[in-house]
């Protein structure tokens, strides 16, 4: 089987093109050994690029602990880059379906090959049956969460997939990787949560860290930094446009006024092909 390894600032995937290769029998299975970054190729997960009748292509996703997401904004450029550069989708805009929703992507085109993309990530979902949380509020905006003997205000936005946003003084180690894992699986979100820990420098910029649903802490996670954008706005801490500056680089996000849309600008890079053997 024919992989290709790719990252969105730093948010790094194993993707296998099924326009050419067959579905893989076990999807999971595939996935947790692909990602293993010691046994295997590694990476935050694995990314399989289908044909899709309502699209130019289908991205399904599977995390490293090899449970399925719904969404992945890194992802979904990195999926939009190899359609136009592998040429099986020479167009701009493409569209790309991912967890029953299609997202558009605009290209930035240099020398032939993608180098950025901004993604149109529609609109947030707010309701908190649907995010799905059962934190007070509609959606919760500044919800009491404690977690490990520490209190928490936690916003709630989903993307396609849930997030927990969690404004704090100073960006730790202790949060991300004994916090993010506690609130990951609190009962509280029962779909599980990607925890963002997000620190303001000023009302146009913020910097993220990311425990992710299935995969631990990522450089950079493009679904989180929508929300992280959503929950500035809905607290009063950012204006509508904001960079997020990640451990794997920035990404500017603006959520609309006009028609509540969210739009991604990020870079998207190639890493290497390689085979990964059939048995």
């Amino acid at each position: 089987m024919r992989f290709t390894k790719m990252h969105g600032a730093g948010n790094d995937y194993v993707y296998v093109d099924c326009f050419a290769e067959p579905l893989p029998a076990d999807v999971p299975a595939l996935a947790r050994a692909l990602s293993d970054r010691h046994f295997g190729v590694g990476g935050d997960g694995l990314i399989l690029i289908c044909p899709a009748e309502q699209a130019d292509a289908e991205m399904r996703m599977y995390n490293a602990d090899g449970s399925y997401s719904e969404n992945c904004g890194n992802a979904l450029r990195c999926v939009a880059k190899y359609l136009y550069d592998h040429g099986l989708a020479r167009r701009d805009p493409l569209r790309i379906l991912t967890g029953g929703r299609v997202m558009t992507t605009a290209l930035e085109v240099v020398d032939g090959r993608v180098q950025r993309v901004q993604v149109d990530m529609g609109e947030p979902i707010l309701r908190s049956a649907e995010i799905p949380t059962t934190l007070p509020g509609d959606p919760p905006i500044d919800a009491e969460l404690s977690a490990g003997g520490r209190a928490f205000r936690a916003t709630c936005v989903s993307l396609g997939n849930p997030h927990c946003v969690l404004f704090v003084d100073e960006l730790s180690d202790d949060l991300v990787l004994r916090i993010g894992p506690l609130i990951e699986r609190d009962p509280r979100f029962p779909r599980r949560v990607n925890v963002e820990f997000v620190a303001v420098v000023d009302r146009q910029t913020v910097r993220q860290r990311t425990w992710e649903r299935g995969a631990g802490e990522t450089l950079a996670c493009g679904t989180g930094a929508c929300a992280v954008a959503v929950a500035g706005v809905l607290t009063g801490r950012t204006d509508r446009r904001v960079k997020v500056q990640l451990l794997g680089g920035d990404l500017d996000i603006e959520w609309r006024e006009a028609d509540n849309r969210l739009l991604m600008t990020g870079p998207a890079a190639e890493v290497f092909h390689g085979q990964w053997p059939a048995d």
